[in-house]
Order: structure tokens, then sequence, then C-alpha cells
């Protein structure tokens, strides 16, 4: 297992290089380019900027995140095909520079969603991201754009960039009508021609769930079950089309199993990554993000890590959305003492889980 954090880059994130690499057992980053709009190709030269200082903070990164796919691509309208060769060109790019994983989703208009990205937990006075179905139906999506832009602290959000946003209406207009069928047949398209690319290259393609994981706004959403990934891993039955196993986003759904779904795809060596937090239910499709505690949450971290130690041991792990705590300000989820906390808790499960494995 590799422990990793997310870094948006050196003038677009409040935590520094520094810092990451001075969290225990941290080996790592997921890297996250917040200025590539979708459809661009990533350069050689732009990615070996981003590259640079990580290598010089003695850090690796061999798993990128941010390469979107176009909507034109999920909607299978006729400039797909520009945009999948920008794609392919990206993948080589990447391979160039080292990248082992590219964490992607093919989720309609909205990556992920909440409804407020800083609601004080009144246990403890520190706050974290927050989604109630309510809340969202009173809004529309619109005002939830606007909401989410202005209270980001100044920072870009993954998922959240404003140039996808910018012709939100048009877009949700042309969704219209198509169904997860239809959603379906567009992602075959994209697998087909992206994963012989892969393979060439030795890069893995690793879907992140829905968030959350159920339909919203109308939208087409394929990818919030077990059953939902089993069909996307045989859209294109290779090891280079994975999952990222997102347990706050599959787990906003009380009915999915995290462990066993993990088991299921280590078992299939179709797991490269994973984003793991915690998740508090507070009832029907409303939910707190919790520290990684699993007494803080509805999920038993234990079991998270025991099924990936005994399925996907390579994987790369890192701490997803924590709390804001002890007053820091950053972008909503990304700070960085909760991530770090997360990630030592992580750290010392899998200690303990490795030792009582190697003394039985």
């Amino acid at each position: 297992m590799k422990m990793t954090f997310r870094w948006f880059g050196e003038n677009s994130d409040s935590v520094s290089l520094n810092q990451i690499r001075q969290i225990p057992g941290m080996t790592g980053l997921m890297g996250f380019l917040d200025y590539k709009a979708a459809g661009e190709v990533w350069t050689e030269e732009e990615i070996e900027r981003y590259m640079a200082p990580i290598g010089k903070a003695g850090l690796e990164c061999e798993v990128i995140e941010s390469v979107n796919v176009h909507e034109d691509i999920k909607m299978g309208l006729p400039a797909r095909d520009e945009y999948i060769e920008n794609y392919k060109t990206t993948i080589r790019n990447l391979a160039k520079s080292g990248v082992k994983v590219i964490v992607y989703n093919f989720m309609p208009v909205f990556d992920w969603l909440r409804t407020d990205l800083a609601r004080v937990i009144e246990e403890d006075g520190s706050n974290s991201l927050y989604f109630d179905e309510k809340d969202l139906g009173a809004m529309g999506p619109l005002e939830i754009v606007k909401k989410t832009a202005e209270n980001c602290n100044g920072f870009s959000l993954p998922g959240w960039e404003p140039e996808r946003l910018a012709e939100l209406e048009k877009t949700l207009k042309q969704y219209e009508g198509m169904t997860g069928d239809d959603l379906r047949e567009n992602y075959k398209y994209f697998l087909n021609a992206v994963i012989p690319v892969c393979e060439e290259v030795g890069i893995r393609m690793a879907c992140h769930p829905d968030d959350p994981a159920w339909p919203i706004f109308g939208l087409p959403r394929i990818a919030h079950s077990q059953e939902d990934f089993d069909k996307i891993v045989k859209l294109y039955d290779s090891p280079a089309n994975g999952v990222c196993l997102c347990t706050g986003s599959l787990g906003s759904e009380p009915g999915n199993d995290i462990p066993s779904i993990i088991r299921h795809f280590g078992e299939m060596d179709r797991l490269p990554c994973l984003h793991v937090r915690n998740i508090k239910h507070l009832g029907y499709r409303h939910f707190r993000e919790a520290s990684h505690l699993s007494s803080d949450g509805d999920l038993d971290m234990y079991a998270i890590m025991k099924a990936v130690y005994d399925t996907c041991p390579d994987v790369y792990i890192r701490p997803d959305h924590g709390r804001m705590i002890w007053n820091e300000v950053g972008r909503p989820g990304y700070g960085l003492y909760d991530r770090a906390l997360g990630a030592t808790y992580l750290n010392g499960l899998w200690e303990a889980i490795e030792k009582s494995e190697n003394n039985k």
C-alpha cells in the first residue's frame, strides 16, 4: 500500500509539499492540475513543470486525478473523436513522466455535489462538507453552482471548474432524454478508444463513483453500486479498465457494503487506487463528512483496510475529504490537518493488520 495525498500545485494549494512530506508514512501524491479544461491536451512541458518540485521534495506522483472527460464524449456528440484523440495524447504524455494510474469519472455535468461546504459539527466545532437532498431540491442547479462558487474560500474545486459550468443551462438541456444505457454506450465508445493506449504505455484507468451515490437533477448516473461497476469493467475487459473506489462516495448510500465491494473488485485486480473517508448518515439522502475514525461516522475503517490488505495490498490510497479543524482556512475538504490525521490513522490500522497477520 502506498499512502498518498492530493496536491493541486504550487500556486493553487494552501498545503505545501514540505508539509505533506512531514506526514508519517506519506510516499507521494495523487496529482491534480486544476487549470486544465476538459478536452485539452496535457503537454509534456506542463506535466514536467508540475512534477519537478514533487521530485525535489522527495515525493513521487504516480497517480493523476484531473484528466476530465469532455461532456461531448459523455453525450456522444460529433466532436467526441477530437477530444478522445486529445485524451489519448495526454495518456501517452503522462506515461512518459512515470504516471501509472489516471483517476477520472463519467458523471454528467456535476462531478460531485454538496449543499453546504462548511456545515458546523456541533459535537466539536469543526466544519465539514454536508449534503441534504431536501436542500438540493429547494435550490436547483443554477443556485447550487452559484452557492458553491461563493463558498470555496477563493479556491477552485475539482469538478466545479468555471469553464465546465459556463454553459450549464445548455448542457443540462442536451442531456434531457438520455438514459443510463445511452450514457453507458457512450462510455463504451470512450473505453474502446483509450484502453488500448493505456495497455500500450502501462497506465491503468480508475473510474471514480458518482458522488453522492444516486441520480441528481434528472441526469443519468451509472457508477454508484457494485452492480454498476460490474457493468463498467465488462465494457472493456482489461486490468487497465479499473475502479477508483471512493469509500465516501459509495458510502453515502447506506446499502453499499464497502468492504464487500472492495473485496469483490480487489480479487478481480480492478482496484488500482482508493479514496478513503468516513461518512455520518443523518437521514434519507442526508449526510456529512466525518473524521476518519470509525466511531465518528458510519463506515468501518478497520474492515475497509482489512479488505484492501487481503485483496489488493499494492494499491494507492489517499485520505479523502477532511474536516476543517484548528481554525484552518483552505479549499473545502482539502485542508492539511484532518487529512494528515486521517493518513496517520489509516497507516496505524495498516500496521496493526500487517503485524497481526504476520504473527499468526
